[in-house]
């Protein structure tokens, strides 16, 4: 099996990046139980990824005590990257995403990845309504700055994925600007919220993994079930990424 490295990223916060690191990180569990699968968390306001005991995850502050991005420790993130091996998966605080994607450009971190044998993916996010706008320009800044296969993710949690023109995001001009550079498109659908959604807000709410929930009292037969469905569905969409896996 080749090294693979996850990197979320997305200028935006609130968006769902810590969501999504915790649905790569099960989902590598899933497919490949016998790997290392290693998280790290760089946000230094909602270390939400690492407070999920279920998942192994590091957290690895990049902030000095003045609240100021210290370069160098990105170093010690980059050198755990280059040193570790089975899938690594990174989720990178709104706080941090100019700073880490300029560190990225600075050091040809990608290229340093990929020489050393690391298959690296960027996942960003994509949401709909309100925030299309400034989610889709933060996929065109990393698109243009790194050459790594992208995972787009849209999540409908916001609001349907279409432009005041009435296009679908998928019918843009900065989707199809760097369509060969997608890797895979994983769609969040909006589910009903006093079923679906509620499910998952308390499952995340509890910083419970979807083995978690299956392994709880505190969640009925049916909510288990919609929790099935929803990993199912999604893994689903991972499945038709080509992760390279041997």
């Amino acid at each position: 099996m080749h090294n693979i490295v996850n990197l979320i990223l997305q200028g935006k916060g609130g968006i769902g990046k810590s969501f999504i690191a915790t649905l790569i990180a099960q989902y590598a569990i899933h497919k490949e139980p016998e790997q290392v699968v290693t998280g790290y968390d760089t946000d230094q306001e909602n270390t939400t990824f690492a407070q999920y005991q279920g998942l192994y995850v590091e957290h690895i502050p990049v902030m000095t005590p003045d609240r100021e991005i210290n370069s160098k420790k990105f170093d010690v993130l980059i050198e755990k990257l280059l040193t570790g091996t089975g899938i690594a998966i990174v989720d990178n605080g709104a706080n941090t995403f100019a700073p880490l994607l300029a560190y990225l450009q600075e050091n040809d971190v990608i290229n340093l990845l990929q020489e050393n044998g690391k298959k690296v993916f960027i996942h960003t996010i994509v949401g709909g309504g309100d925030v299309m706008s400034d989610t889709a320009n933060g996929f065109n800044s990393i698109a243009n700055c790194t050459d790594a296969s992208i995972v787009l993710w849209l999540n409908e949690h916001f609001g349907e994925m279409v432009t005041s023109e009435g296009k679908h995001f998928t019918e843009t001009k900065v989707f199809h600007t760097h369509r060969d550079r997608i890797a895979g498109v994983v769609n969040l659908k909006m589910r009903k919220s006093t079923t679906f959604g509620d499910d998952i807000r308390r499952m995340t709410s509890r910083r419970f993994t979807i083995k978690d929930v299956m392994d709880s009292e505190e969640f009925s037969i049916m909510e288990k079930q919609r929790m099935t469905t929803f990993a199912r569905e999604t893994y689903a969409e991972l499945d038709k990424i080509d992760w390279r896996w041997k």
